[in-house]
């Protein structure tokens, strides 16, 4: 059996309940709730190519080396500024200030007023809807230890 949705889980009394997501704005909502917002699409954890003349970012499918191509997860999240130390910490102020968090993050998303996909886990209630709907990094990302050069390994799905 599938788990319920954010909004099923609560029952049919609390079906006007909103969910955090759309009651809260970024800034207010707990660490859970904000943690509980990835979709673990992987997707941030690729390399960003810059152009440094006009400042255009381009995606490569090139995985960070802590990224987990199945999971999508980071291997060592919670010391990933440790190994990663290009890696940057989300926040709602730096949400709204990164251009190269991809256009479905549910991150920029939520900062921009918009709604989360259907395929999100806390809309369809299933964390594998974002693989299932293609949206995550799963079966599409390289290593950087045998990716090569970069500018071989861009792509447009992950923007």
């Amino acid at each position: 059996m599938a788990p319920k949705s954010e909004t099923e889980a609560h029952g049919a009394d609390d079906a006007e309940v909103e969910p955090f997501w759309r009651a809260k704005p970024l800034e207010a909502m707990s660490a859970e709730e904000w943690e509980r917002l990835c979709d673990g699409c992987g997707k941030c954890c690729l390399e960003k190519l810059e152009d440094w003349h006009s400042g255009e970012l381009t995606f490569t499918n090139i995985a960070c080396r802590l990224l987990d191509t199945r999971s999508c997860r980071c291997r060592r999240y919670a010391e990933r500024f440790r190994f990663v130390p290009d890696c940057r910490q989300l926040t709602p102020e730096a949400v709204r200030r990164y251009r190269w968090l991809p256009s479905t993050c549910a991150y920029r998303l939520l900062a921009e007023g918009r709604e989360l996909p259907w395929w999100h886990p806390l809309v369809s209630g299933d964390p594998q809807t974002v693989h299932i709907a293609g949206q995550s990094v799963r079966g599409r990302a390289v290593p950087a230890a045998a990716a090569g050069d970069p500018e071989r390994h861009i792509v447009d799905w992950a923007s």
